[in-house]
């Protein structure tokens, strides 16, 4: 592996890693607001310990990814510094916005609300919560800007080999932007939901306060299916936008090698990327039309045609990304999240009307299905940038030319084992504070004025 392999393992390892954590937080944060503010208006106990049990959990996800996110700003200057020369007036610009206005909004009421339980009046210690969730979300909304502006890069010209801004309003709405934020709080409610509804199934298997978890349980399998469906909107949306701006992607994704109208959705396919043809495609008839055009006989650009066409318009190279990951990445994020989607569909049936499922096997697939939505989060975002490729920017920057020129093999190989090492010993850290605080379960009894100080409640 030469350089730039060894930095783009690097950035895909702690990107993917960091992920984990970054939907967990944005959803937990709005359920737990949401519970508190449901013990506020009826003053129900069990939505008060609920709220401190599924608070626990939300800090310890938190804390994780605020040390994992670090990482991610030193590497654009240590591994990508040319393309921080490139970019950094355009790119920095949100995820300065970021820094200073989001994360600073959800760290000091999140601050707030962790020490605030017996210091504020429940009105303004439910601010707090809510004020903190926005935060993450507005904190997500801003990273998001910035990375679609690699994506689609709009608002900018280039002077002096530099990309400079020039309207950050076209930044922050870029058409990117408006259908990838929907689809990401999407998945990370879904994320969230398959998190307390696998949890609350432990306790429910074990007849651990059977009550109190079933409720907890019904809020999740809603959240899911509600959620399953707002990811499946956006996602159709953002393929139309994809097939848009970035047909190569659009076209690697479904392996579809020639111009096509009414082409149909691939289900399996072995193809032959070296002739660019398939050997077998097993498809649903006119589904990537309707998916990509929302026409039945909509045309869907091919891979050989788009690369004849690139090379007329950039020069010559291969702009094709690769191709078998870019067509799996996407069958299995689609997978995923469409089991995630069975599971709170068959979790609503079983536990209607006050039952609860009579089998261990539910409690244990709802368990199981806790990874459902991460993998299909972290396939999403493996496919959204390993489809983008040969470009770090799309159009403007080719990722070889953007990787550090002052960087060499041995010392990114170091880096890489580094954070790869230190990565897994906080997973460690990470999955055994989760285990403890969930085993330790819900305090029998939590007074609202009682004091709650970090996790010690």
């Amino acid at each position: 592996m030469d350089v730039l392999d060894l930095s783009r393992w690097q950035f895909g390892i702690t990107t993917v890693y960091h992920f984990l954590f970054v939907p967990l937080t944005i959803g937990l944060s709005m359920i737990v607001a949401g519970l508190q503010t449901a013990w506020y208006r009826t003053r129900k106990p069990e939505y008060l310990r609920l709220t401190r049990f599924w608070g626990k959990l939300f800090l310890i996800n938190f804390a994780m990814g605020v040390v994992t996110g670090i990482v991610q700003e030193f590497q654009f200057g240590m591994n990508w510094s040319d393309y921080s020369r490139f970019v950094g007036d355009v790119f920095g610009a949100p995820l300065a916005m970021e820094g200073l206005m989001a994360f600073f909004l959800e760290s000091t009421f999140l601050g707030l609300w962790i020490f605030g339980w017996d210091r504020l009046s429940p009105r303004l210690h439910l601010a707090t919560i809510w004020l903190a969730a926005i935060g993450t979300n507005i904190s997500a909304y801003f990273i998001l800007a910035a990375n679609s502006w690699m994506q689609h890069p709009v608002g900018y010209r280039v002077n002096n080999g530099r990309a400079e801004l020039t309207d950050i309003w076209a930044v922050l709405t870029n058409s990117t932007t408006l259908v990838t934020f929907p689809h990401v709080i999407f998945g990370a409610f879904l994320t969230a939901a398959a998190f307390v509804l696998g949890v609350s199934a432990w306790f429910l298997l074990r007849e651990r306060d059977v009550a109190l978890f079933r409720t907890s349980a019904r809020l999740a399998l809603a959240v899911s299916l509600v959620s399953a469906i707002g990811v499946s909107l956006s996602g159709h949306w953002q393929a139309q936008i994809m097939t848009e701006q970035q047909p190569m992607k659009m076209a690697a994704a479904e392996a579809l090698w020639e111009d096509e109208s009414s082409a149909g959705f691939s289900l399996f396919a072995i193809g032959d990327v070296e002739n660019g043809r398939n050997h077998v495609n097993l498809q649903i008839p006119y589904g990537l039309s309707l998916l990509s055009t929302n026409s039945l006989d909509g045309k869907v650009a091919g891979i050989n045609d788009i690369q004849a066409r690139y090379q007329a318009l950039y020069g010559p190279g291969d702009y094709r990304p690769v191709v078998g990951l870019a067509y799996w990445s996407f069958r299995l994020m689609i997978g995923f999240g469409a089991l995630s989607a069975l599971l709170a569909l068959a979790g609503l049936w079983l536990t209607r009307r006050g039952r609860l499922p009579a089998g261990r096997w539910a409690y244990r697939l709802a368990i199981a299905g806790i990874g459902l939505p991460f993998l299909a989060n972290s396939l999403g975002w493996i496919f959204t940038e390993m489809g983008r490729q040969p470009w770090t920017v799309f159009g403007l920057m080719r990722t070889a030319a953007a990787v550090s020129p002052g960087a060499d093999v041995v010392s990114v190989a170091i880096t890489l084992t580094g954070f790869t090492l230190v990565y897994a010993v906080l997973a460690v850290i990470e999955v055994r504070l989760l285990v403890k605080f969930i085993r330790i379960g819900p305090y029998e009894q939590v007074e609202p004025e009682a004091a709650a100080p970090a996790l010690s409640y």
